[in-house]
């Protein structure tokens, strides 16, 4: 019996962090297929950091875009945080997603102005959120998240009759994967959040998750029990 294909649509180096975070167990049964539907682009920006007290990440891929400073930095996700810290910024975790984020500092209240460090494209609205709550924050643009067509090992594997398990993990790869892929009953999606799963309505499909927190820990582990009940099946 085939392996289940596991189909990885993130940049490559996410893609391998999300790998590792799924059990030993589960990476010994699976094919995994890199088909990035993003490519990170650092832009030639440089951020004005002297008037600011800290920054916020909310990607690793903007920590990889700039130099670290001597200030604090408030992160999304444990993934994050980490980068940051290793970078040498003063990093803590402020939350899973946006809103906890927001959440979290305007509980806080940390020194401000705070500099959120973004990609081109992004939802959230942080800086408009946190300065309505008496945190002045202002936005730098330090990455393009640059579309990408599926590849076509990818496309072969979605027509054919094993199993695929994609876990998307923004609404925007949502619909390029939906303008680019091909679907069948063989295709078992792995949704972020219920934003993430909007744009695949009404096509067909074998199965869709949708975690219940988004963070990509929550994801490894639908994917994980995915795995288990699709080897149950075919076995």
């Amino acid at each position: 019996m085939p392996n289940p294909v596991l189909l990885m649509t993130r940049p490559r180096e996410g893609a391998e962090r999300f790998v590792a975070m799924l059990p030993s167990e589960v990476r010994g049964r699976i094919d995994i297929c890199h088909a990035p539907l993003l490519e990170i682009e650092s832009l030639p920006v440089s951020p004005d950091f002297e008037r600011v007290k800290g920054v916020i990440f909310t990607s690793s891929n903007a920590v990889d875009s700039v130099v670290a400073h001597d200030l604090h930095a408030f992160c999304i996700g444990e993934a994050t945080t980490r980068k940051a810290a290793m970078a040498g910024w003063n990093a803590r975790q402020a939350g899973q997603d946006a809103d906890s984020l927001v959440a979290d500092l305007c509980r806080s209240q940390p020194e401000s102005p705070l500099l959120h460090l973004r990609g081109r494209h992004t939802r959230g609205n942080i800086a408009e959120r946190l300065s309505q709550c008496s945190l002045p924050t202002q936005e730098a643009i330090v990455y393009n998240q640059k579309l990408l067509p599926l590849g076509d090992e990818a496309i072969r594997l979605l027509k054919g009759e094993r199993p695929v398990i994609a876990p998307v993990f923004s609404p925007r790869v949502a619909r390029q994967f939906v303008e680019t892929a091909c679907f069948s009953v063989n295709l078992h999606l792995v949704a972020m959040s219920a934003a993430v799963a909007e744009p695949f309505k009404g096509l067909a499909f074998g199965s869709m998750d949708v975690v219940e927190r988004p963070n990509a820990e929550e994801v490894a582990e639908s994917v994980a029990g995915l795995v288990e009940r699709l080897m149950r099946v075919e076995g």
